[in-house]
């Protein structure tokens, strides 16, 4: 009997069956590697925010230049301690924010009682499209600190082209801006 399976491994039938066999594990691995790499890719992630400062200076005829983002209109100064943002192809959005707070005025330290919501922008060439969380946003805590767990209201592209994750307040302003996470792998 051992004579018979000897006979059958030398033959080229089942040597080009276990070939064709490795042939496929070897494609199957390769693919799940790459589709593993393409999804982690996909992800648009941000570290760390810049709080608003609402002016970029003022002109010599005395008109005041205002730090619009985007076409958004910038809110009164506001500071944010730190910021982390998942976004999934599928629009999935996760942040979590801390420390959003008033950094001018009476309400100076505070969190005006005010809610945010997420603004992505992706650029195309000269086109810009805007995907936003929820606008009712979620209630900023007492500290500033807030988090959202929600679904853009359109998908972005993928790639996004420029990211721009702006926090913002259910009147439209932006607070704070998002800071895209850098692979340090890829330095």
């Amino acid at each position: 009997m051992n004579h018979c399976i000897a006979k059958l491994w030398h033959s080229r039938f089942a040597e080009n069956a276990f070939r064709g066999f490795l042939a496929g594990a070897l494609a199957l691995a390769t693919c799940g590697i790459a589709a593993a790499q393409l999804d982690s890719d996909q992800n648009l992630k941000f570290k760390g925010a810049i709080g608003v400062i609402p002016v970029t200076g003022v002109a010599a005829n005395g008109t005041v230049n205002l730090n619009i983002v985007k076409g958004v209109n910038p809110g009164a100064p506001w500071r944010i301690a730190d910021l982390n943002a998942n976004i999934d192809p599928d629009g999935h959005i996760r942040v979590v924010g801390r420390g959003l707070l008033l950094a001018t005025g009476n309400g100076i330290g505070t969190n005006a009682r005010q809610s945010v919501h997420a603004s992505l922008f992706c650029t195309s060439g000269t086109t810009v499209t805007e995907h936003d969380s929820n606008l009712a946003g979620v209630a900023l805590d007492a500290n500033g600190d807030f988090r959202i767990d929600d679904y853009l209201s359109t998908v972005p592209p993928t790639p996004c082209g420029g990211p721009v994750l702006l926090i913002r307040n259910v009147g439209g302003v932006w607070f704070a801006a998002g800071i895209p996470k850098v692979d340090t792998d890829a330095r």
